[in-house]
C-alpha cells in the first residue's frame, strides 16, 4: 500500500497495511538538528543538515530518512517558517554544541555580552533570543492579548499572491511526484488561547477572566483574518493538500490551564467558526496539536470540528492511551502518543524505548485512527540508538493486525 492512501484509510478509521508514521511532517512532530546530524552520522549519511525552523531549530528530514523509517506525510510549510525569515540562500553555521548546520542566508542573530544570540526587528527590537549554550529560541515580542491590542486596529497577516503562488508550486510538486499525504498549518494568525498570551501570559489570563466583551472582539476579529486566509490557501492549493493544522495549548502535564466552561463559552464558539468553514468548504481534515493533560477538553474539540489529536502526551494527567482510544477512538485520529519524549526517548535504553512504543501501539492502532509519530519534537538530546529503535519498532510491529512482537534486534 501506498503512503499517501495508507494515511487516508486511517484518517477514515479503516485499518490499512500498517501504521501510518510521520517523522518532520509538522513543527511538532520534527527532529532538532543536532539529534539529527548525529542520527545521520550513526546511519552512515553524510548530507548537509538544515535548519529550515530557526525557532526551534528543527531539521529538514532529508528523503533518506523518510525511506528508512517509512515516513507516510511531509509538510507544506510557507518559506518563512520563523521570525519571517525565508528558507533560501543557505550558509554554513554552528550550534552552541558543535553541530555544523545550515541556515537560510537571512538568519543573522546578534552575539550578546553574556554569550545569548538576540535576533532584532528592522527598527531594533528585539524579537528572540537563545540564552548560551541553549537549543532554540525564545520569543521577546508582546503578542496581542497581552499586549491589549485593540482589535478594530491590529494588523493582521494575510497570503500574499507571492506566498500562494509558492505554495501552489510546492504542493503540486509533492502531489505529483510522490506519495505522501500532504499536512499544512492552517491556523488563525494567533493562538486563540496560549498564543495570544505570549509576552506576559498572567496578564492574558485577567483579560481573560475580566474582560469578556474584549477578548470576544479580538477573536472574532483573528476569525475573520483567519477564514480569508483559508480561502485564499484553499483556492491556491485545495486539490493537493489532504489535512491542516492548528494549534493550541490548554494543559499543564498536571492539569488544564482553564477551566472548560470558560473554554467552551470564550473561546469553542470561535474555533469552530473556522472548522465550520473548512467542513463545509473543503475536504481536509483538520488536525489539532494540544499538549498536556486536556482529556476533559476532548469531548468539546469534536463537537468543535477536530479530526485529528497531537500529540496524545501519554505521561501528562489523565492521557492514558487505551482510556483515550476506548472512549474517542471511533471519533478522533490520534496522532503522536510513541514514546515518552521527556524521559524514555532520550534516557532510556533501545529496549525501553522499543517496549513503550509496542505498548502504545497496541493500544491506539487497532481499527484504524491512529499515525505514529514522536510525542512533539525529537530534542537534541536523544541519542540515535533510541530514535532507530521507535522508528523500527513501529515498522516491526505496527503491522495489521496488531499484536506481532517486536523483533528484538535493531541497529
Amino acid at each position: 500500500m501506498l503512503s499517501r492512501e495508507r494515511v487516508l484509510r486511517a484518517l477514515n478509521h479503516e485499518e490499512p497495511d500498517r501504521v501510518p508514521i510521520d517523522l518532520g511532517g509538522t513543527r511538532q512532530s520534527g527532529i532538532a538538528a543536532s539529534a539529527y546530524y548525529r542520527l545521520k552520522q550513526h546511519l552512515g549519511i553524510a548530507t548537509p543538515t538544515q535548519v529550515y525552523d530557526l525557532y526551534q531549530m528543527l531539521a529538514e528530514v532529508e528523503r533518506p530518512i523518510l525511506e528508512r523509517f517509512g515516513v507516510d506525510v511531509i509538510g507544506l510549510n510557507r518559506k518563512a517558517v520563523a521570525f519571517g525569515i525565508p528558507n533560501e540562500g543557505w550558509k554554513p553555521w554552528k550550534l552552541f554544541d558543535g553541530t555544523p548546520v545550515d541556515v537560510p542566508g537571512g538568519f543573522q542573530p546578534v552575539e550578546e555580552e553574556d554569550g545569548s544570540l538576540t535576533l532584532y526587528h528592522s527598527n531594533g527590537r528585539p524579537m528572540a533570543r537563545m540564552p548560551k549554550d541553549g537549543f532554540y529560541f525564545d520569543r521577546l515580542d508582546t503578542y496581542p492579548g497581552a499586549a491589549h491590542a485593540d482589535p478594530e486596529t491590529l494588523d493582521l497577516p494575510l497570503f500574499s499572491q507571492q506566498e500562494l503562488d509558492d505554495l501552489r508550486a510546492a504542493a503540486e510538486a509533492i502531489y505529483q511526484n510522490t506519495d505522501f499525504a500532504i499536512i499544512a498549518p492552517m491556523g488563525p494568525p494567533y493562538e486563540l488561547f496560549f498564543g495570544l498570551g505570549t509576552g506576559d501570559f498572567s496578564a492574558w489570563m485577567m483579560t481573560l477572566a475580566q474582560e469578556p466583551e474584549y477578548v470576544e472582539a479580538l477573536y472574532q476579529r483573528l476569525v475573520e483574518a483567519w477564514i480569508e486566509n483559508l480561502r485564499r490557501f484553499t483556492a491556491a492549493v485545495g486539490e493537493f493538500v489532504h489535512i491542516v493544522q492548528f494549534n493550541d495549548d490548554l494543559g499543564t502535564q498536571d492539569a488544564p490551564f482553564l477551566s472548560p466552561r470558560m473554554f467552551r463559552r470564550l473561546i469553542f464558539p470561535f474555533y469552530k467558526q473556522g472548522l465550520d468553514w473548512i467542513h463545509q468548504h473543503t475536504p481536509f481534515k483538520v488536525f489539532m496539536h494540544n499538549d498536556g493533560a486536556i482529556f476533559d477538553f476532548i469531548p468539546m474539540l469534536i463537537e468543535m470540528g477536530v479530526d485529528i489529536l497531537n500529540p496524545i502526551q501519554t505521561t501528562a494527567r489523565g492521557m492514558d492511551p487505551r482510556r483515550i482510544k476506548e472512549q474517542f477512538g471511533h471519533q478522533l485520529t490520534f496522532w503522536g502518543g510513541s514514546c515518552d519524549c521527556q524521559r524514555t526517548l532520550p534516557f532510556g535504553t533501545p529496549e525501553q524505548v522499543a517496549a513503550e512504543v509496542q505498548a502504545h501501539i497496541a493500544a491506539l492502532a487497532p481499527d484504524g485512527g491512529y499515525v505514529f509519530a514522536s510525542v512533539h519534537n525529537i530534542q537534541a538530546n536523544c541519542p540515535p540508538e533510541n530514535i532507530v529503535a521507535m522508528f523500527q519498532t513501529a515498522l516491526q510491529v505496527g503491522k495489521y493486525p496488531i499484536g506481532l512482537p517486536a523483533n528484538s534486534s535493531r541497529e
